[in-house]
């Protein structure tokens, strides 16, 4: 079985596979940084727990270590009702040493975004040519490596995910079994039957939905492995803020972070609001969302996820960049709710300050935002859809605003590539075509390409070679060649170096602002 990265301060050793003595010892403590890292299975009651779990600590001759929760299940282990392991941290597979583990994880890391954002996973056969193997090779691989076949890995993805919304939401359990890749109602309560022996209406008896009034949005907890630099991302988040959008109540890391979100939905788009607010005596995220984004739940909550980086493992990452960023324990990377809304926030900021770019994405909004209604007077606009900012006539309210012409065209020919379908900016969009499709716009070049793939796509590895900030914040500025010098810097970093990137930029202030997108003109072909 594989490597358990060791959570700072807990009772394993890196590169030392699942140890019993440790894992229990995990589990005594409540340890929330091994969350999601590997499962208990109880042989005295044939469950399976999260080392959080607040039942009695069972003996530990009864105990079995699992990495997966699929693998739980194949030895016959059902899931627990209290700790409920979907709620764990999902893992973020990377490995750069071994090929074998690096096909095997990106598989499964596929199969578990697919069902988290409700979409119909991919074949082995369509996964495996995407990976540049055989599906026969790759399953072989998979079966190795994680020890049950690809088959059972995205069933029980499936069971919990469809478990997790039973419980969590009032979504109907037709629409939980579509959500969950199930088909039918009838498939679903098939699969509770053989897996659980429940039915999904006892499951939700269970543990009723975590719904409140109806004004109030569904209420949910979202878990995440500590520390976590919290300040940190807020103060980030903060600073990019645009009013009508997005509001804050209160200070520091204490502060209530409400937003709108506008969301697609068959041939149309939706609209709603989301609060968040992080839990300061347990390792959670409260999130509210409205009513009105229902269908789509579960793909809101996944989207959450991203944009605040809690399913990162801080003790892995801490491995790569901590002897030379050791400030960076617990940072979280940026992601996104929209990525479209993201690109064009990045052409916004190109060559200006983070302040800069903040006012121009005020004026924006406020011009071509579209309404929403929320329960907050000062919320009420959502961002500019790709079909507002593809019209033509848009291009001159957008020069008005203080637009120059060279950002009008790449925020139209941006739009209208999204609007088109040409060009996905969601986190399932695969990373070199995107980066590709991305440069060939007019206005666009690595820097802004980059700096999109590491907060829409999720892209760990990010390193803007050409950016001012970060050579000077490294100092490889004075360097004769300095993107060749942090190009060399950078490869101790891999497969972190977006954490690394951010660590980097936090050096910086409060001495200078660097710009959020420096498009260097030299290296922007498409710059005029």
């Amino acid at each position: 079985m594989r490597t358990l990265t060791t959570p700072p301060n807990s009772p394993a050793s890196p590169d030392a596979g699942l140890d019993a003595q440790r894992c229990y010892q995990a589990m005594a403590d409540k340890d929330a940084a091994w969350d999601g890292l590997f499962f208990t299975g109880v042989t005295s009651t044939g469950i399976y727990c999260r080392p959080v779990c607040r039942v009695k600590l069972p003996r530990q001759a009864n105990c079995r270590f699992f990495e997966t929760a699929a693998l739980a299940e194949a030895h016959g282990f059902r899931p627990c009702l209290r700790c409920r392991p979907e709620l764990a941290p999902a893992r973020r597979f990377w490995s750069t040493t071994d090929a074998q583990a690096v096909l095997a994880e990106s598989a499964a890391q596929q199969l578990q975004s697919a069902i988290q954002q409700g979409l119909k996973p991919p074949s082995m056969t369509a996964l495996a040519a995407q990976l540049g193997v055989s599906d026969r090779h790759l399953r072989r691989l998979f079966l190795r490596h994680w020890q049950v076949s690809p088959l059972q890995y995205l069933q029980t993805q499936r069971l919990l995910h469809a478990k997790q919304w039973l419980q969590d939401s009032p979504l109907s359990v037709a629409h939980v079994a579509r959500a969950s890749g199930f088909g039918s109602a009838r498939r679903l309560y098939a699969a509770f039957a053989q897996h659980y022996q429940l039915s999904p209406g006892q499951v939700r008896t269970t543990n009723p939905p975590l719904r409140k009034a109806t004004q109030t949005g569904t209420a949910l907890v979202l878990p995440y492995r500590p520390p976590c630099q919290i300040a940190t991302l807020w103060q980030f988040l903060r600073d990019r803020s645009l009013g009508g959008m997005e509001s804050w109540e209160g200070q520091g890391p204490d502060a209530v972070l409400r937003r709108t979100v506008r969301w697609p939905l068959a041939s149309q788009a939706i609209s709603g609001w989301l609060e968040v607010r992080w839990d300061r005596t347990q390792a959670v995220v409260h999130l509210r969302v409205s009513a009105s984004l229902d269908p789509v739940l579960p793909q809101v909550v996944a989207q959450v996820r991203d944009w605040l980086d809690l399913d990162a493992e801080p003790a892995r990452i801490a491995q790569v960049i901590g002897r030379d960023f050791p400030e960076a324990l617990g940072q979280r990377l940026p992601g996104c709710l929209d990525g479209f809304e993201l690109a064009v926030r990045a052409i916004l900021g190109q060559q200006i300050s983070v302040k800069a770019a903040r006012t121009l994405g005020q004026r924006l909004i406020n011009t071509l935002g579209e309404s929403c209604t929320t329960p907050w007077p000062d919320l009420n606009r959502t961002f500019p859809s790709p079909t507002t900012l593809a019209r033509e006539e848009n291009a001159a309210r957008m020069g008005s605003l203080g637009l120059v012409r060279q950002r009008q065209k790449a925020i139209q020919a941006l739009a209208r590539e999204v609007e088109s379908g040409h060009l996905d900016l969601s986190p399932q969009a695969q990373l070199e075509p995107t980066l590709q499709a991305l440069m060939a716009l007019p206005g666009i070049g690595p820097w802004t390409a980059h700096y999109i793939a590491m907060r829409v796509l999720r892209w760990t590895d990010a390193w803007p070679v050409q950016d001012v900030a970060l050579q000077t914040a490294l100092g490889v500025r004075q360097h004769p060649r300095p993107t060749q010098a942090l190009e060399a810097l950078g490869q101790a970093w891999r497969p972190c170096r977006s954490y690394a990137l951010i660590a980097a930029w936090h050096r910086l202030a409060p001495q200078a602002e660097p710009s959020d997108h420096p498009e260097p003109h030299s290296h922007n072909a498409h710059t005029p």
